[in-house]
């Protein structure tokens, strides 16, 4: 059987005179960072401090023992080298690479021999490389100013709206040595189909040989729980089919379970010894794109195991600037985050990563469907050498690489660079040059095609299915919804019903606690050192305080504003799932932007740097619940809407109030729903029961058991809104402390900011709305120092303008 040796221990990093000891996997920034030669970069401005690291050339140092095994034939390994790198062993260079996206193996048998040999990976900086591929190819337009299109790199290392500029190099993914003879397997791909109630899982697997085992017979066994089917053969490749009869099918979360079966492949030689062996786990269901044209346009929706489905996603960008700093255990924490949030998608976006096979374990497990983009993102990119041989190298690796894994729904081509050439200039400065369009229409279908037939491939996002229409055409295909955060307000989201809104979102702040950590000693302020170099986006603050101040008086101090751009966010994504999800199914879902943040900073995110879960995330977990009710316009008036994701039929016995801002019940009302599974139902609000029309002092209260929706004929600073008053309970139950607030006036969007009580403090709820009389409970774990003043200067709720 194979042997392997990690090459984790004994590593220096070494630039011209200094050296320090070097973790792998790692990055050059990290070991800088525990060496203490460098500042944490994402405290305060540190950030500029370090910028001088990616413009460096660096070398990793180790020694290899020498080579004691039996075996015919020694591999070095590399999973993943960042990016441009030269590897050599003695005097030997082994070779060249180009591209984080791949792996490398390198014959060593010969080189380590009986002595060992010392072994360097020399990094060249990815700026040298990108500007000399640039210089080669000629420019190309590109949404930010660094030149991220022109090397095979995780773009964001360049900096983006949300992320710094820290551009890595080092050995990021594990390293070892292989020892083998006879024969490996070199590439395993399963083919996992479901032919009526059987599960079929076709493996199609190439050998790499010896020169003693050429010719010689082998065998091919593949296990699938405790079923067993095996293959004889001579060559170099193989296919072996083995079947399970009554599979169970895995689902989406929210439409079955996730049953996962062993796939084991073992390679034997011709007396029956093992070889090699190959595992993954595999799951059982159809996936389908169904993106036929109606009276609507041209839809866009996943259907899995024949079951069409509202997707109910958010945004994946890498959880850390360094990302060989993400754990097992992380991906785990915000993955499950997600789940719990009731998202059912995650789209791993275009300008990050293929994310680690534990990345695509947890979503099997969870049942989050896996929108995965290649990695082409807002920008033009050359088609010509050296990139093209990597493009395709690259996606044939990674289409392979993540194929076995059931979570994962549908490979997309690209993030915006089809709508870039057509609706942001570039088609005239391009002037005939590639831009990318060979790879997302031509080279990548194909590989996906070839090497995965079993999964739905789209071009790009947006996308509107051909060049007929515009890319970012909503009545077509995929959209981004970026027009209204970027220069109008979120009410805008209501105007028309888009097939698929693949990215839209809304910016605030992260959590205080967050703040306080990432800007030591500062003197918080909107627009305050460390908080600006915090907002990367263009004219990012602007945008928060126009926005804000169409709902609300410019707030006099940083903890209002704090406030209300995170009550902002909120109700902006509200209004888009809301609105978009009553029209199911002509939307077939939508993808927030974004689930996760990669440092600490003002952006889109519903979980910050620090992992703390922003108000956000509270209200996803609303409007991603399988039942949800809203007030959405029909036929030119307020009506109820039923939305039920859930299989089974929801009677909803609707109750109406029209109220007063000081609590009277001006006129009450029932309204019955009946929705059935997967359904959306709506009746109109009775003509008494409709707040008069700019009124300053009436609203309606819609209830349906523990379900709310709340609907305002005017905006917040234009709403008599009273004084708050309200009572403030502390009761220690255990390890947590239950803070129970008794509402005396209507309370709007009351938040205890549970990590102003103390950083590691966190609640179990968001925003609030309280009418007069009504209680609420909000458990508190964390908190070591119960005191109820300390709750009252936590407590934010919307106040009269």
């Amino acid at each position: 059987m194979k042997d392997v040796t990690p090459l984790t221990e004994g590593w220096t990093l070494r630039h011209e005179a200094a050296a320090v000891p070097a973790q792998v996997p790692g990055c050059v920034h990290t070991d800088l960072l525990a060496a203490g030669l460098i500042p944490d970069p994402f405290l305060g401005a540190n950030e500029t401090e370090v910028a001088w690291v990616g413009r460096r050339d660096w070398r990793y140092d180790t020694v290899l023992g020498p080579r004691a095994t039996s075996h015919e034939r020694t591999d070095l390994v590399f999973d993943g080298l960042d990016t441009v790198a030269e590897i050599s062993l003695g005097e030997r260079t082994l070779g060249r690479t180009r591209n984080m996206h791949r792996g490398y193996r390198f014959d060593v048998t010969g080189p380590l021999g009986e002595a060992g040999a010392p072994l360097a990976v020399r990094f060249t900086s990815a700026y040298t490389e990108a500007e000399a591929v640039r210089a080669q190819l000629g420019d190309r337009p590109n949404s930010y100013p660094e030149p991220f299109q022109f090397i095979r790199k995780m773009a964001c290392s360049f900096g983006w709206d949300w992320g710094p500029t820290l551009v890595t190099a080092g050995i990021w993914k594990p390293v070892r040595l292989e020892h083998w003879s006879t024969a490996r397997l070199a590439l395993v791909r399963p083919l996992v189909t479901v032919d009526g109630a059987t599960g079929r899982v076709e493996v199609r697997l190439e050998v790499e040989r010896t020169a003693s085992g050429a010719g010689r017979p082998l065998t091919a066994e593949v296990r699938i729980g405790d079923r067993a089917t095996s293959v004889r053969f001579d060559g170099t490749s193989a296919t072996v089919t083995a079947d399970v009869p009554d599979a169970a099918l895995w689902w989406p979360r929210g439409y079955g379970d996730q049953p996962l079966y062993d796939c084991e492949v073992t390679l034997l030689d011709e007396s029956g010894a093992a070889l090699d062996q190959w595992s993954r786990r595999v799951g059982f269901r159809t996936v389908a794109l169904d993106t036929s044209a109606d009276e609507h346009g041209t839809g866009f929706t996943l259907v899995v195991n024949g079951e069409r489905i509202f997707a109910r996603g958010v945004n994946w960008i890498p959880d850390d600037v360094f990302p060989s700093r993400i754990t097992p255990r992380r991906y785990r924490e915000r993955l499950t985050q997600a789940a719990e949030a009731g998202v059912d998608l995650v789209r791993v976006w275009g300008g990050g990563l293929y994310e680690s096979d534990d990345f695509y374990d947890v979503c099997d497990e969870l049942g989050l469907m896996v929108w995965q983009d290649f990695l082409f993102a807002c920008a033009a990119y050359p088609e010509e050498q050296p990139l093209r041989s990597e493009v395709e190298a690259e996606a044939r690796e990674n289409v392979t690489r993540l194929m076995p894994h059931a979570s994962l729904v549908l490979w997309n081509g690209n993030n915006e660079n089809l709508w870039g050439f057509r609706d942001w200039q570039w088609e005239e400065p391009l002037a005939g040059d590639s831009w990318g369009e060979g790879y997302y229409l031509g080279l990548l279908p194909r590989v996906v095609a070839e090497t995965d037939p079993t999964r739905p491939y789209w071009p790009g996002s947006p996308w509107s299915g051909s060049w007929d229409h515009r890319p970012n055409d909503p009545a077509h295909g995929t959209a981004h919804a970026w027009e209204v955060w970027n220069r109008t307000d979120y009410t805008d989201y209501l105007t028309d019903v888009p097939r698929f809104v693949a990215e839209f979102g809304w910016q605030a702040p992260p959590a205080y606690a967050t703040l306080r950590r990432a800007l030591p000693g500062e003197e918080l302020a909107p627009d305050s050192p460390g908080v600006l170099h915090h907002q990367k986006a263009a004219d990012g603050n602007g945008k928060l305080d126009r926005g804000l101040a169409h709902h609300f008086a410019v707030p006099p101090d940083f903890d209002r504003w704090h406030y209300l751009t995170q009550v902002n966010q909120a109700r902006a994504v509200a209004t888009g799932v809301e609105h978009w999800r009553s029209h199911w199914p002509v939307c077939a879902g939508t993808v927030v932007w974004q689930l996760n943040d990669c440092w600490p900073v003002t952006s889109w995110a519903a979980v910050d740097g620090d992992a703390r879960l922003k108000p956000l995330w509270f209200e996803l977990r609303r409007l991603y619940a399988d039942r949800l009710l809203t007030v959405q316009t029909r036929d030119g008036g307020p009506a109820v809407v039923a939305v039920n994701q859930a299989a089974d039929a929801w009677r909803a016995g609707v109750r109406l109030r029209r109220m007063t801002a000081d609590g009277e019940v001006l006129a009450e009302a029932r309204v019955d729903l009946a929705a059935p599974g997967r359904t959306v139902a709506h009746a109109a609000v009775p003509d008494d029961l409709l707040p008069d029309a700019g009124s300053a002092k009436e609203f309606l209260v819609a209830d349906a058991g523990d379900l709310r929706a709340l609907h305002f004929p005017v905006r917040d600073r234009e709403f008599a809104y009273p004084a708050p008053r309200y009572d403030v309970e502390l009761i220690q139950r255990g390890d947590r402390v239950d803070v129970v607030v008794t509402a005396r006036t209507l309370l709007r969007d009351l938040l205890l900011q549970a990590d102003r009580l103390a950083p590691t403090a966190v609640a179990d709820h968001g925003l609030l709305t309280l009418l007069p009389g009504e209680r609420v409970t909000i458990a508190v774990r964390g908190w070591e120092t119960p005191d109820a003043e300390a709750v009252r200067a936590a407590l934010f709720t919307v106040e009269p303008a």
